[in-house]
């Protein structure tokens, strides 16, 4: 029998992603779901177009699996790695962030010939620093960047559904004069854009923007020459996609044609100035990085503007598919 892939929290909007990612490949006929919430369980789902049914998150529906993802809620986390799962834990919540023997991972932005230890669990990156290290890791390659800073605009289905539900009934009850639910981000975030949450938002964007940090410098110190940006996390008013606002400063003195050429080819989708800018909304539901809108500083010879966007679930998800990949 082939190596199990249990997958806790399937019906999240990440573990949807993932189920997805993964129903495309062989490794969707290794995919056992399970149900991060007891009243999902027994849920007729479909893996791959195929029938599938959502198992109780209970210890013999992870205990055996040779990959455990967690993509469900922190509960839900901690209740399968209640069960002492056997194989490699694969972590999308975070929960084992602060594990010491647990890596921070993201396989499109590493090297391909890094050694990696799969003895403790496997964390995987935050979509944006996943986005960020490959930005910096191809253009660094062709033109070494001297200095960094990255704007990053947060959407609402970071914080899963409950975000998005939120950001819409804001949106319908502004335009009927109703009051706002405030439960995740504790403020108005329909129609704003926010350099903090309101101070009872469960996950403060300073927590989202440290992690975001945190799990860059652990990418980028495994990449020869690659330097740390500066970051700052907005909210933005969207639903769903990241979109990122770069302002690079090289070495060297190199042309809009010069990083066009160094970016061409995947996973970059490159819009020159004759295409249409990227936007969080184009790239929805597809892979890799649509990235353009570059132009020269006029205030800085060796600097340039960059604005890129990314599906945030589908990165996240194909980056835990070749992780699952590596154990089975």
């Amino acid at each position: 029998m082939a190596d199990i892939i249990a997958l806790v929290g399937s019906e999240t909007l990440l573990g949807r992603e993932v189920r997805e990612v993964l129903g495309q490949t062989a490794l969707g006929q290794q995919l056992r779901l399970v149900a991060a919430d007891s009243e999902e369980t027994g849920t007729l789902t479909e893996i791959g177009g195929s029938p599938a049914f959502l198992a109780r998150l209970e210890p013999e529906a992870v205990e055996d699996a040779a990959v455990l993802i967690l993509a469900g809620s922190a509960e839900s986390s901690k209740t399968a790695l209640d069960a002492r799962p056997t194989g490699l834990v694969l972590d999308m919540t975070y929960s084992m962030e602060d594990d010491p023997d647990g890596r921070v991972r993201a396989p499109m932005a590493e090297d391909p010939d890094f050694a990696f230890d799969h003895t403790g669990p496997q964390i995987l990156a935050h979509p944006a620093a996943i986005a960020i290290a490959i930005v910096l890791k191809r253009l660094n390659t062709s033109w070494p960047i001297a200095r960094a800073i990255v704007h990053i605009f947060e959407p609402a289905s970071e914080r899963g559904t409950a975000g998005v539900d939120e950001l819409q009934e804001q949106t319908v009850n502004l335009m009927a004069f109703q009051p706002l639910p405030q439960k995740i981000f504790d403020t108005q975030v329909s129609f704003a854009l926010l350099a903090q949450l309101g101070p009872e938002a469960p996950v403060p964007l300073q927590s989202i923007e440290d992690r975001i940090e945190r799990h860059l410098a652990s990418l980028l110190e495994r990449l020869d020459g690659v330097p740390m940006p500066s970051l700052r996390v907005i909210q933005a008013p969207v639903f769903h996609g990241y979109s990122f606002s770069f302002w690079l400063d090289f070495e060297d003195d190199p042309s809009v044609s010069d990083i066009e050429d160094a970016l061409a080819g995947e996973p970059f989708d490159l819009r020159t100035s004759d295409n249409e800018a990227p936007n969080n909304v184009g790239i929805s539901g597809q892979s890799g990085i649509s990235i353009g809108a570059i132009a020269p500083d006029r205030n800085a010879s060796s600097a340039f503007w960059l604005w890129a966007a990314v599906d945030n679930l589908r990165l996240a998800a194909e980056n835990a598919a070749l992780l699952a990949a590596e154990a089975v």
